[in-house]
């Protein structure tokens, strides 16, 4: 019987499929324990953000893996390059977690916006009359600034439009249908998006060229009156930069759901700030989104297993090597 392991619980529906069709080693939810112990003989592996799946990851699984999964969009924790060379097929579900992602981005603007964690603990410590200081921004009329247009950057781009607000993109990589189909601007710049936004929105994957996008120079290039909001990966952040910026009042405020390590330290110094907002990478945390994600990699891992191509699969050759063997 194949067997499939687990770094950390996915939705109860699709662990339940999983279960029906394969031996499952975890969840396993103590951080202390060595789950590797458990790796041998593992036929698929289905992971968070957090492990690092390397070459020596895989080896530690065995000759027959055939399949590692990430139940969301970002798979820069696995390392592709070896999964292809060891025949490992590498699958996610990108579409599952646009919406509820989307969403939070959005819900971090607004709360920046509202100065909604500063009014909360004025309220509670302070009393009514805490308010008169504390005055919040509208965004109708605001311009955000898009640095990615991929699914998720698409539809804050929508959310953010219903709001009445301007959005400018910068994104390379995109057409200038898919920016007239969205009904956004796209600005031939980095530089050029930093100094026009009233807030910036990252939705970029991380690699070699995005990580550490965001550092001193490009924060000191943003208004004094702007938000920085990543619902993306941490690194893209120099966190150091954008303390210093936020305790110096380079910029007004950040709303943060990923960090450069996860789990994130509790005394990261960013935590202190009373203009920053965190949140502990559950962007995607809905109940219909975790279901999406569950089940999109349940099935991936299954098809791989019986010998069929996944929707969603990253490596191609990775697939014609396991049908070829």
């Amino acid at each position: 019987m194949n067997r499939v392991w687990l770094d950390s619980p996915i939705h109860e529906d699709a662990l339940a499929r999983l279960r029906e069709a394969v031996e499952v080693v975890g969840p396993f939810r103590d951080a202390t324990a060595d789950p590797r112990a458990d790796l041998a003989g593992a036929h698929g592996l289905i992971v968070s953000s957090m492990p690092e799946i390397n070459g020596e990851f895989m080896d530690a699984a065995g000759p027959q893996l055939r399949v590692v999964a990430r139940p969301g969009i970002g798979i820069d924790n696995i390392d592709v390059g070896a999964a292809t060379a060891r025949r490992v097929a590498v699958v996610h579900t990108p579409d599952a977690p646009t919406e509820p992602t989307a969403e939070h981005a959005v819900a971090l603007l607004l709360a920046l916006a509202k100065r909604v964690r500063e009014v909360d603990a004025g309220l509670r410590t302070r009393g009514w009359d805490s308010r008169g200081p504390l005055v919040g921004t509208e965004v109708a009329g605001k311009t955000l600034g898009l640095v990615g247009l991929g699914r998720i950057g698409g539809r804050v781009a929508q959310i953010a439009q219903a709001l009445g607000m301007h959005v400018l993109v910068y994104d390379p990589y995109i057409s200038e249908g898919r920016a007239v189909t969205l009904g956004v601007r796209l600005v031939e710049s980095f530089e050029e998006l930093l100094a026009a936004a009233d807030f910036v929105s990252l939705h970029t994957p991380l690699t070699p060229k995005t990580r550490g996008l965001i550092d001193a120079k490009a924060l000191a290039q943003m208004r004094p009156t702007a938000y920085l909001i990543n619902c993306a990966r941490g690194p893209v952040v120099d966190e150091a930069a954008l303390f210093q910026a936020l305790h110096d009042g380079v910029i007004a405020g950040a709303g943060l759901d990923v960090f450069t390590q996860e789990p994130a330290d509790a005394h990261n110094p960013l935590f202190g700030l009373p203009n920053v907002i965190v949140t502990p990478h559950v962007a995607s945390y809905t109940h219909a989104g975790l279901r999406r994600m569950g089940m999109g990699a349940v099935e991936q891992v299954l098809q791989v297993l019986q010998g069929e191509r996944p929707r969603h699969l990253v490596n191609p050759k990775a697939l014609e090597k396991i049908l070829n063997a």
